[in-house]
């Protein structure tokens, strides 16, 4: 098996790419406490992974308001910058790039992680079914807060000091995270968005908040060395859209103003039903590079860009298990199994202790 496609170079935003093989986010529930800090074992682990064409990091708290889930790593504190600083220096070290995600998770939080019990914050006062990860273990979804026009500018101020946070942790760029049922997609899909302001109703209104959070980030970047993530048809965290093509193509064509290095967009999240959605039409719409995600095998990603369907694809799971994976593709040698029980939280265990292909025994 030849991955011809997977192994051509190709230029995104201001940079050239070896490959075509991206490190999708991946949250693993790893910093160190308190303080939510990246940590020494997070330096080996992104080093680790460092052949491929570009690593996007785990999703980050972009403040304190924004955090969802125990143990997931911040860019809001000065510890914090120094810690991705130690990630981003080994990963260079190791000649690959590596974006920051800004991540907002809205809704998706608890008041036992917010600043003094608040509740979590998002566009409607209403709670998605399911269970926060807390530090004190699993708990029920609160009814969040909704945030009034007065608090709006301050969203975006947090995106903005983030990645501003981010340029003097020394990434590459940064990718604005608004799928998968947070802050952003929130706003996004009229399931969780039952505004009657600026911020709700019309598809106008609906993609606003993204829109001033995207100006913000390229103002602090430049569109060139800023990516952004959606899921049109994710379902998770109980998100719904009644009209996801109309939406997600007005969005994109809004997005193309900001000149971004590329389209991260999420095609399948196991409960996602996106059999009916032309995915095509948004890689037709968008002017910069389109980054299919979702299930990906290394087959699946070669047909998808022999058929020009995307320019790059974003791997998940297998970078979990298989720090070297553009190799194994390369040598077309056998992938290492993934253990789903240390996929979140713990120590090196199923994290940086999964063998190379060198490594291996003859």
């Amino acid at each position: 098996m030849t991955y011809e496609k997977l192994f051509t170079p190709l230029k995104i935003g201001n940079f050239e790419l070896p490959h075509r093989i991206i490190m999708a986010p991946l949250t693993r529930s790893r910093s160190a406490q308190p303080g939510d800090v990246p940590q020494k074992m997070n330096v080996e682990y992104y080093g680790q992974r460092s052949s491929a064409a570009l690593i996007i990091s785990e999703a980050t708290q972009i403040s304190p308001q924004g955090k969802g889930y125990a143990f997931t790593p911040g860019i809001h504190s000065n510890a914090q910058i120094e810690g991705w600083k130690k990630i981003t220096d080994e990963v260079h070290r190791k000649g690959s790039k590596i974006f920051l995600q800004l991540w907002h998770v809205g809704r998706i939080s608890h008041s036992s992680l917010q600043k003094g019990g608040a509740l979590p914050v998002a566009p409607s006062a209403i709670a998605p079914t399911g269970q926060a990860f807390t530090h004190e273990g699993m708990l029920d979804f609160e009814t969040p807060r909704a945030l009034s026009l007065e608090d709006m500018p301050d969203i975006v101020d947090q995106f903005t000091q983030a990645a501003k946070n981010a340029k003097t942790a020394g990434f590459d760029g940064v990718e604005i995270h608004a799928a998968n049922g947070y802050l952003l997609d929130q706003f996004l899909k009229d399931g969780a968005n039952k505004r009657d302001d600026r911020y709700g109703g019309s598809i106008e209104n609906r993609i606003r908040l993204t829109l001033e959070v995207t100006k913000a980030v390229t103002d602090v970047w430049g569109g060139q060395q800023v990516g952004i993530r959606i899921s049109p048809t994710g379902t998770f965290n109980s998100m719904y859209e009644s009209a996801p093509t109309p939406l997600f193509e007005s969005l994109v064509e809004a997005l193309n103003v900001y000149n971004l290095a590329y389209l991260h967009v999420v095609e399948n999240f196991g409960d996602s039903s996106s059999a009916e959605f032309d995915f095509v039409s948004l890689r037709k719409k968008f002017n910069g590079s389109y980054m299919a995600n979702g299930g990906y095998t290394a087959q699946l990603a070669e047909d998808s860009l022999s058929q020009n369907k995307s320019d790059l694809v974003a791997f998940g799971t297998p970078f979990i298990s298989n720090p070297d994976f553009p190799q194994r593709l390369l040598e077309n040698a056998e992938l290492n199994p993934a253990d789903q029980s240390t996929f979140y939280g713990g120590d090196e265990k199923g994290y940086t202790d999964y063998p190379t292909l060198a490594e291996l025994p003859a």
